[in-house]
Parts: C-alpha cells; structure tokens; sequence
C-alpha cells in the first residue's frame, strides 16, 4: 500500500515526464517554481487567476503552459470524479469555498506544487529562476 504522499509523486511524475519535449516546458517549470511564494504572499485564488490570466485562450490546455499545470493540479489537488477535475473546477472551487475547504485546498496545492518543483528540476532541466524566453 503506497501513502498519500508516493500516489501523489507518481501520478505527478506521469504529468511531467511527457513534456521533456514540449516547446512551453521551460514556462510549465518556471511557473511551478513561482506559484508557492505566489500563493502564500497572495493567496490561492489570487494566484491560480494570475496563473490562468498568463494563458493564452487561443491555445488548448495541452499547448498553454499556464493552462496545463493548472489543469494537472487540479488533477490531483481536487476530490471527484476525473471529468470534474479541471482547471475551471479549480479557479471556483478557489474563489468560492468555504474557509476550512480554502484552507485544505490550499494546503493540498502546496504539497503537489513541491513534486512539480522536484519533476520540473530533475525531468525538465528547468530551475529556480531560470527565466523564460519571450
């Protein structure tokens, strides 16, 4: 039996891996380092809307960076079945929940957004400050 923690680290390994070749992995990356100290200094939906707001609504969440990483998180961050798990599941439930399932979805959001640090590191090459090419 695996803890939450190792299903957590695997199910996110399976959404990095795949972008080693993606042309937006370096955005992906560098967001997934930023959206911590992004969070807790303005809090979870304040973040995740500037997150969405940097995407590109001409693009599909597969092609926007921006768009991607918050429809994995709220793969793995939000309870219910998968079709309900998405990146406007996510920014509501942000804007709207109460303040105990604010704060637990905060929570959950931070302990994912470690592993997509660590996966951003080891599989994408793409570190801490490393800027994005405009």
């Amino acid at each position: 039996m695996q803890t939450r923690n190792q299903r957590l680290a695997a199910t996110i390994y399976a959404q990095v891996a795949p972008l080693k070749d993606h042309p937006e992995k370096t955005k992906y990356g560098s967001m997934a380092h930023q959206l911590p100290v992004l969070i807790q200094t303005a809090g979870l939906a304040q973040a995740l809307t500037f997150v969405a707001a940097k995407g590109n609504a001409k693009k599909t969440d597969d092609q926007d960076a921006y768009f991607r990483l918050l429809r994995d998180l709220a793969h793995v961050v939000l309870d219910g079945p998968a079709e309900q798990r998405t990146r406007a599941a996510l920014l509501q439930r942000s804007r709207e929940a109460p303040l105990g399932a604010y704060m637990l979805l905060t929570r959950r959001t931070l302990e994912a957004l470690l592993w997509y640090k660590r996966f951003a590191q080891a599989e994408l090459d793409v570190e801490q400050g490393q800027e994005v090419a405009s």
